[in-house]
């Protein structure tokens, strides 16, 4: 039995929770909840709004691409969006903005777009207009006048892959959203994501493959080839340059560098004889003359 996937029920709260103003009573310009469908009615055959089990020969919503081939399940990978009216920042927002936005980010490739497939819409509630990522169909019946349809490749519905950041972005960029709420309506699986990431970055001393990584790195040694040097400074040679330096400077304060003999020379090379002499006490003036005369007879 065709069934409504996750990730098209979260966006479906979404879009009722800030479209549908008034949710205790029915009004014409709200999204009430009977206008926002994914699964089609039960003689509904073929096309995104049909999982596995109601796809109908050469289905263009299996056949024509093989992401759609690859994801076909149960599921349904469709939306369908009525009509609602608001104002909002001074402005009136409505079916026919709110789809054209919409093509508008998928005409551009915005990074959030790139799971849907068409779009089948209104821009003024008179003419219909498709556009199809394949560049296959640019039609649709009139029934989207007044309802918007958007088709998401099967393979996006089956990996669960989260499809509200574009309807957040549209509610922000009218004023229904402010930023740091659309950035902090994260699932759970996503602030694991965040935490395992937050820890791993933390971690660099060794303990975890990220902190392995970011060591070997660090040493120079993050390549296959054992006897690749890198021309970089790393770690390794950092150590070793301080190790040398300080090899040095232990060295050097455990010489004398006062050369006694060569002062002594020095100062008597500037002296005259008689300065000399007159500079020897007479307690050893004797002394010398026996060593001078030693010398001199030797």
């Amino acid at each position: 039995m065709t069934r409504a996937p996750a990730n098209l029920l979260a966006v479906r709260s979404l879009l009722l929770e800030h479209l549908n103003r008034d949710p205790n009573r029915s009004r014409d310009a709200d999204l009430e909840p009977n206008e926002v469908g994914i699964v089609g009615d039960a003689n509904h055959r073929g096309g995104y709004h049909c999982g596995s089990d109601r796809v109908v020969t050469n289905d263009y919503s299996v056949v024509e691409s093989p992401r759609d081939r690859n994801g076909l399940t149960l599921d349904a990978a469709a939306l369908d969006v009525g009509t609602f009216q608001l104002s909002s920042n001074g402005r009136t927002h409505n079916l026919f903005t709110f789809s054209a936005w919409c093509v508008a980010q998928c005409v551009a490739n915005a990074p959030d777009t790139r799971d849907i497939r068409e779009i089948i819409y209104s821009p003024d509630g008179k003419v219909v207009r498709r556009w199809d990522r394949l560049g296959r169909r640019s039609t649709g019946d009139r029934s989207h006048l007044w309802h918007s349809h958007f088709s998401f490749f099967r393979d996006s519905i089956k990996a669960n892959r989260d499809q509200r950041p574009l309807f957040r972005r549209y509610l922000t960029a009218i004023g229904l959203l402010n930023s740091e709420e659309g950035e902090n309506d994260m699932t759970p699986e996503e602030h694991n994501w965040l935490k395992t990431v937050h820890r791993n970055l933390t971690v660099l001393d060794g303990r975890n493959p990220v902190g392995q990584t970011y060591t070997r790195m660090a040493m120079g040694e993050d390549h296959k080839d054992p006897d690749f040097r890198v021309s970089h400074p790393t770690l390794r040679t950092i150590g070793a340059q301080l190790t040398a330096l300080q090899n040095t400077v232990d060295s050097l304060m455990n010489r004398d560098f006062t050369d006694e003999q060569a002062i002594v020379t020095g100062v008597l090379a500037g002296l005259t004889p008689q300065e000399i002499a007159a500079a020897i006490p007479p307690t050893v003036a004797q002394q010398v003359v026996s060593e001078l005369s030693r010398r001199l007879a030797a």
